[in-house]
């Protein structure tokens, strides 16, 4: 297991006066790093998020540009700026133009738009929007690289410390920990025993793991006067045989990942992080990016899995759909009727769902990706079933569940 990210949350008022909040924040994410080190917690990143893009001031590049200096000048890795809020009828959606330029200004930025709230509705709209953003942004960087850096959010709360969900909530500063730890679960399940018992040692494992980052985590967070998040322990992978949560979903009895029976491994897996004590934030489920996790990467290339399958676990697990390799013509309105998909999902059964997808220029479904990235692994461009929805998005602009 190691951290994945070390995530402070600063609210930034004023250009001014952020130079001084981002040192502070880079001087204690550094200290951090040095104590999860020293215990024997590799570290991977340090990152920044600040409150939702739309109530940063000033206008949007030029805060953009500024703020990635001083958080490279502080050591950090990577910046979030938050979301554009459509998370409600009459929201502003003016800022939702600027984000192809944001993606465009720095590799390390980060943005979204929040689009469902449960028990508010979904912005159509907003999604319609931003699905003609996905198509900008994937032929307008190499191979389609920059929608690695956009999510499309649904019910996702602040203080999630995984980008690209991560913002502030305007509040105190906060500190909040990643962790990537699939290899748990892999080396968990491959152990001789019953559901109950592996189940039983996974919860076990993932509460010793957690409350040893806590009792580092906690008492820094005080030491500097910052509100203490929590851990996001979902199981993320990295693209190595031996850190594979799809590998762990395989060890656990199913096949191959994709075939009957995966539906409940993922739903035993998340449920173990459910049941561990220790302070959530985040997602705190189970990570199904095709693009950053080998074993499911080469399960693409068998195509024992489609675009609606990641839908379904999504209903039982984890984080949505990530790192979706997708055909470089898929139109908007289909890139729009996948993500209202994930939105009514996120919304019906009031869980924090997002959506990375990458159309990738000039590729066709069955297609391999050709990513030279540290974090990926390639796997074979999904298919689209088509726009079906179109019908939808012309009746409304928005639209709110029934009211009991």
């Amino acid at each position: 297991m190691k951290i994945r990210s070390i995530t402070l949350f600063v609210n930034i008022d004023d250009l001014a006066a952020a130079t001084s909040t981002i040192q502070a924040a880079g001087q204690t994410a550094s200290e951090a790093r040095d104590l999860f080190e020293a215990a024997g917690l590799p570290v991977q990143t340090m990152r920044l998020a600040t409150q939702p893009l739309s109530h940063l001031p000033g206008e949007p590049q030029a805060v953009a540009v500024e703020l990635w200096d001083q958080c490279s000048a502080a050591g950090f890795e990577y910046l979030s700026l938050g979301p554009v809020l459509a998370d409600a009828p009459g929201a502003d959606l003016s800022r939702l133009a600027s984000i192809p330029s944001l993606i465009h200004a720095a590799e390390g930025i980060f943005a979204g738009v929040h689009v469902a709230r449960h028990n508010h509705g979904i912005h159509l709209q907003a999604i319609r929007h931003t699905a003609s953003l996905i198509r900008e942004i994937a032929h307008s960087t190499d191979l389609g690289f920059g929608n690695l850096r956009l999510a499309v959010l649904a019910n996702v709360g602040p203080h999630a410390p995984f980008f690209p969900a991560a913002y502030h909530d305007g509040g105190a500063p906060a500190l909040g920990i990643a962790t990537e730890s699939a290899d748990l679960a892999l080396d968990t399940f491959a152990q001789p025993g019953s559901l109950h018992e592996v189940q039983a040692q996974m919860v076990a494992t993932v509460e010793a793991k957690a409350q040893r980052i806590e009792a580092l985590a906690r008492p820094l967070a005080q030491r500097h006067d910052l509100r203490y998040a929590g851990v996001d322990f979902s199981l993320a992978p990295f693209p190595e045989a031996q850190t594979s949560i799809a590998a762990a979903v395989e060890s656990l009895g199913v096949d191959r990942f994709g075939m009957p029976g995966t539906l409940f491994a993922a739903s035993l897996l998340t449920g173990c992080l459910q049941q561990a004590t220790f302070t959530h934030t985040g997602f705190n489920g189970l990570m199904l990016p095709v693009l950053e996790d080998s074993v499911l990467a080469a399960r693409s290339q068998a195509g024992t899995f489609t675009v609606n399958d990641l839908l379904l676990y999504s209903a039982v697990c984890g984080t949505g759909l990530d790192t979706v390799p997708l055909p470089g013509d898929v139109s908007e309105e289909e890139l729009a009727g996948i993500l209202l998909d994930m939105a009514t999902l996120a919304l019906r059964l009031n869980k924090p769902l997002t959506a990375r997808l990458m159309p990738i220029p000039g590729a066709q479904a069955g297609d391999m990706t050709n990513f030279d990235f540290a974090y990926f692994a390639n796997g074979r461009v999904l298919e689209v079933k088509g726009a079906g929805s179109t019908g939808l998005f012309d009746r409304a602009a928005w639209w709110a569940p029934p009211t009991a």
